[in-house]
């Protein structure tokens, strides 16, 4: 029967191109013709009965229980619409009444081939029965239910195609029954018919919109006595309103949402309350006509209604963009537009509050979507409506969107009663967490008050967070690292300073994390908040906060680092420098109270306060030391005026020595530089704009202080000197000025080039005493690794007795004291290189660190530079570097090890047979009659190395003897000598190439027993360094140069692999074998070349 119900529409519907029209009739008057023909042919069909005749008997049954079949219409269109509709009643009683019968006797298939399927559904229509019903759904919808709704309601019939006028036009509204009536009869028979899955495929995915706006009509349309000037018109009665309000919320209920939405912002209408995303075009590219007001206030209320139940940000979101794809110009435009919809509260909500609470957990949602595609543009409307909830409303968006946002951050630092185990953060929420908060503030990057305060509350537990990344490898680094980055470049300036000194230590203790509980590894490559390993030896506990503190700072300042283009860090330097003038007056003052007349409480309470004020000392001291280490002055001083203020606080400094009467090298020191910058600045090493002096300024304060209270005469006029020129800018210069910029250049380049001023910048200038400042502040010892930096001092300090008034007499021994002090023309004219390399090698027995390893590395550069008088004393030079080699600060030593080898590289036959002999055995013919120390002896090695790198192609003809060295160093006692040793021989055995074939049996036999049978790891790890190093050096050779004991090597290299407790060396050996592969697939598998020979005969 099913086959012969969809004849019979197939029948209703059959094309006119098959009727047989006469030509010049309208369009009009051939489409009643045509479906006059067609109910004809319908009837005589029916009436004729064989295969229809169950059809016909089934449809007369419907015919007889339906009430609203008007069988005197004299309008045709409305003819054919009931016929199309009581035949679709027909089909969807039979398909329902096949179901049942399906359901309850239900077919068992047999399993007699695995190819058996299960048994079809009775409803499934075919290809061509779905096409014949999306035809006869077509005419009800254009003929029984487009024509009869209102003015603005869904798209008209004459917006979607020309041929839909006129249809429109064909349809007869002034006879019964009524067009209200018409619209409830065909909208209840396809609500009736879509009640079959089978059949409500077509209906929604086709013409749920018209379904949609027939029912609003029937449901809300003000009633109007008028009407449509139909006579006597009685409209809908009540209860058919209330069951289409029924229905309508049923259907947008059960239908997709997005579409629903979709469907909603149609019906809205033209541009005057749509969004800019919908703004009036339908699918043909016509405008909407307006929708009318009634209609609008509905629309806005389903769409809010939408809006804020569960997942309704979601479906908006989708209905507006999931239509568009990615990459079209109104992308961004229309992401922009639902971000304002979004952020917006409706009219029709009961309340700003009730909203915000439900849809701000919703946008969170949008940002966490893994598909790519769908990724790119709900990141953009959520990142997009979150700022603007934050600018708009930041009460509610505190609240509701940045308190969720932070939330798990927050739950890192909140102390609670709870079980501990409770109070863990698991790994996926706080990689959530920081990728919600990086997509929201430096992706969107539209900073706010609110957005930046919420966020420096949470910045402690975020650094913590990122201090602990910089540990390992983690995929959170980089967005901490960008989050944090972001916060201090767009806060206001004193807060982000407040939050430097707040994360370095400066303000207390950093927090971040709450007391009992650590960030630990993920499985994913992310952290996680959990209880803390309980440390029971208090020694270990002290290590352990020192250690944390101090990796905090230097984590601070590599974040610093990367603020190349802002000026936070040098603001941030000048206000540790102004912290540390300020803490020295405060040190001064407590050295004057009376504590002999407190009480006990008193007195506990005082003692506490300078425990207190001595650990912010160290505090400061450590960050400021870490600073100067860490950042270049391209990023510490890049204004001039930070130059200026750079200045200011090393004179401010001096002040405060001279009003508490302390006379210490320190405070001579940074007296010196602060006058000598000043003056090298005023005499014309820059050129000074009126801004310059405009900023310089604050310099006459400190100036003027000290040429009333300096005891030292000379200084005296010198500042007074200083101030005049200042403040009338350049107008008045003495010539003091002159002298004292002379004297604070360096001595080589007044050597050379001692006619010609240095074209300095302003802000290049003090690159010669930031770090400075602080030689003479830290006594911290430097490990030899720290050499590896270049070093920040260019210039010469002053030994005049005016700035050491107390160490003019401490020179070099057997020299007296007043030919330590600068000849006259050493100021003021050419200096012979001679008399330049005299006095660079007295000063390198100066008591003052600064000047001492000034002069080292000026001795250092007449080496390299073949000055004749410096070649000549190559002894002395020796005994001045080794000497200096046992020096405690780093700044000297490392400056004699730098000395030390460039002598070696132009002199290896002497100066590598004394410091082998040191090296080896420790005194020498020359030397003091007592062993070197460890530390002496480390630091030749580290000579060694770097002569070793230097020799080249001479490497061979010295290597031997080096080696032989170097492997008896491996048998000593102390295993920082043997590592040291190690590491030497590594580094030669990579220049030696075919050199060393005859030492490959001893350094094979010395490198195997030290990874089997050595106790100290480091040791360990030295020894599998070396076979590693040696074959990257050999590459292509090896095979060559160790055939005979490359298996050896092989199997100790396994051994470690597998054997071996430490983890370092286990990397290490792994690395060689990689490395040894690499060459044993060249060798075996040579690469193929396509090459030609061509030999030319004689």
């Amino acid at each position: 029967m099913t086959t012969a119900l969809l004849k019979t529409l197939g029948i209703l519907t059959k094309p006119v191109r098959e009727a047989h029209s006469s030509d010049g009739q309208s369009t009009q008057t051939t489409l009643l013709s045509a479906l006059q023909r067609n109910l004809s042919e319908l009837h005589e069909n029916l009436l004729a009965g064989g295969e229809l005749e169950e059809a016909r008997q089934l449809l007369e049954e419907v015919r007889r229980e339906i009430t609203w079949v008007c069988s005197d219409s004299v309008d045709l269109t409305w003819t054919f619409v009931q016929e199309c509709l009581l035949l679709l009643l027909s089909l969807a009683r039979h398909l329902t009444h096949l179901l049942e019968v399906f359901h309850q006797n239900p077919v068992v298939p047999t399993p007699g081939t695995p190819e058996a399927a299960p048994p079809l559904s009775p409803d499934v229509l075919s290809v061509v029965q779905q096409k014949t019903l999306a035809t006869v759904l077509q005419f009800v919808v254009t003929l029984g239910l487009c024509p009869y709704l209102a003015p603005g309601v869904g798209v008209a019939l004459g917006l979607r195609s020309a041929f839909g006028a006129e249809v429109e036009a064909a349809v007869r509204r002034d006879v019964a029954p009524a067009g209200d009536r018409r619209l409830l009869i065909t909208t209840n028979v396809l609500l009736e018919v879509s009640k079959l899955s089978s059949l409500a495929t077509p209906i929604f995915t086709r013409h749920l919109g018209d379904i949609m706006a027939a029912l609003c009509q029937l449901a809300y349309r003000p009633h109007r006595p008028d009407g449509d000037g139909i006579k006597n018109h009685k409209g809908l009665t009540v209860e058919e309103r209330k069951s289409c309000k029924e229905s309508l919320h049923s259907l947008l209920g059960k239908v997709y949402q997005p579409i629903v939405i979709k469907e909603l912002l149609v019906l809205q209408g033209g541009p005057k309350q749509a969004s800019s995303v919908s703004k009036g075009v339908c699918a043909g590219g016509k405008a909407l006509t307006q929708a009318p007001p009634w209609l609008r206030r509905l629309c806005g209320q389903l769409l809010s209604e939408r809006l804020m139940q569960p997942h309704g940000v979601q479906a908006v979101v989708r209905a507006i963009l999931e239509s568009t794809g990615v990459g079209g110009d109104s992308d961004w435009r229309k992401c922009d537009a639902v971000a304002k919809i979004l952020a917006a509260c409706p009219q029709q909500s009961l309340s700003a509050e009730s909203y915000f609470s439900r849809v701000c957990p919703q946008v969170l949602e949008l940002l966490h979507f893994k598909d790519k595609l769908t990724a790119q543009q709900f990141q953009r409307v959520a990142t997009r409506a979150a700022l603007t909830m934050v600018q708009d409303r930041p009460e509610f968006a505190h609240r509701f969107l940045l308190g969720p946002l932070f939330s798990t951050l927050h739950r890192c630092t909140e102390e609670t009663e709870n079980d501990p185990s409770k109070d863990a953060v698991e790994e996926w929420e706080l990689t959530c967490c920081i990728e919600d908060i990086y997509k929201i503030c430096v992706v969107g990057n539209s900073p706010s008050k609110l957005l930046l305060k919420d966020l420096q509350d949470v910045s402690p537990t975020l650094f913590s967070l990122f201090c602990f990344t910089k540990h390992n490898v983690s995929h959170l680094r980089t967005p901490c690292q960008e989050i944090l980055l972001w916060c201090l470049s767009h806060s206001e300036r004193s807060e982000a300073l407040s939050l430097l000194k707040r994360l370095c230590g400066l303000m207390g203790e950093v927090g971040g994390v709450k007391h009992g509980f650590q960030f630990s590894p993920g499985s994913e490559g992310g952290a996680k908040l959990s209880v803390g390993e309980q440390v029971s030896d208090e020694d270990d506990a002290l290590y352990e906060k020192v250690s944390g503190e101090q990796w905090k700072v230097q984590c601070l300042v590599e974040l610093l680092g990367e603020m190349k283009d802002n000026d936070l860090p040098g603001e941030f330097f000048l206000l540790l420098l102004e912290n540390l003038t300020a803490m020295a007056g405060e040190q001064e003052k407590e050295q004057e109270v009376d504590t002999s007349s407190m009480t006990l409480l008193e007195l506990e309470h005082h003692l506490l306060e300078r425990a207190s004020g001595h650990g912010q000392t160290l505090a400061l001291l450590q960050t400021l030391a870490i600073v100067c280490e860490g950042l270049p002055h391209t990023i510490l001083l890049r204004k001039p005026t930070q130059v200026v203020g750079f200045v200011v606080s090393m004179l401010q400094r001096a002040c405060v020595g001279l009003e508490c009467g302390a006379d210490s090298p320190v405070e001579s020191q940074t007296l010196s530089m602060g006058i000598g910058l000043v003056a090298t600045l005023l005499s014309g090493a820059a050129e000074l704009s009126p801004d310059d002096y405009l900023s310089m300024a604050e310099l006459l304060p400190p100036l003027d202080q000290i040429s009333q209270k300096h005891p030292e005469p000379v200084i005296q006029e010198l500042a007074s000197d200083l101030r005049a020129t200042i403040a009338t800018r350049g107008a008045y210069r003495p010539n003091t000025i002159p002298t004292a910029a002379r004297q604070h250049r360096p001595a080589e380049t007044a050597s050379r080039n001692p006619n010609t001023h240095p074209t300095k910048t302003l802000s290049s200038i003090p690159h010669t005493t930031s770090n400075k400042t602080l030689a003479g502040q830290q006594t911290s010892t430097h490990s030899l690794s720290s050499e590896n930096r270049p070093s920040p001092l260019v210039s010469q300090v002053p030994t005049s007795p005016a700035s050491h008034p107390k160490h003019a007499t401490d020179t070099a021994p057997g020299v007296s004291s007043h030919s330590a002090e600068p000849k006259p023309g050493h100021a003021g004219g050419s200096v012979p290189s001679s008399q330049a390399f005299s006095e660079c090698l007295l000063e390198a027995y100066n008591p003052d660190v600064p000047t001492r390893a000034v002069a080292l590395r000026s001795l250092t550069r007449f080496c390299r530079d073949g000055d004749k008088a410096a070649l000549q004393s190559k002894d002395k030079l020796l005994t001045v570097f080794l000497e200096n080699l046992e020096h405690e600060e780093s700044f000297v030593y490392l400056s004699a090890i730098q000395g030390l080898a460039v002598l070696a590289e132009f002199y290896p036959e002497q100066i590598l047979q004394r410091l082998l002999a040191e090296y080896h055995t420790g005194p020498s013919e020359g030397s003091p009659k007592r062993q070197c120390s460890l530390e002496t002896r480390l630091k030749v090695g580290e000579v060694l190395m770097r002569a070793s790198r230097a020799m080249g192609d001479l490497a061979p003809h010295y290597g031997r003897r080096l080696v032989g060295v170097f492997l008896n160093g491996t048998r000593d006692e102390d295993s920082s000598v043997r590592a040291s040793s190690l590491s030497n021989l590594g580094e030669l055995c990579q220049l030696l190439n075919f050199s060393l074939g005859p030492l490959a049996q001893e350094l094979s036999i010395c490198l195997t027993a030290l990874i089997k049978t050595d106790r100290e790891a480091e040791v360990r790890r030295a020894a599998v360094h070396v076979i590693a190093l040696v074959l990257k050096g050999l590459s292509d050779k090896t095979t060559q140069v160790l055939g005979d004991v490359l298996l050896e090597l092989y199997r100790a290299l396994k051994w470690v692999v597998r054997s071996d407790p430490d983890d370092v060396a286990v990397l290490h050996a792994q690395l060689a074998l990689e490395e040894l592969e690499d060459v044993m697939k060249r060798f075996i598998f040579p690469q193929q070349k396509l090459e030609k020979k061509i030999v030319v005969l004689p």
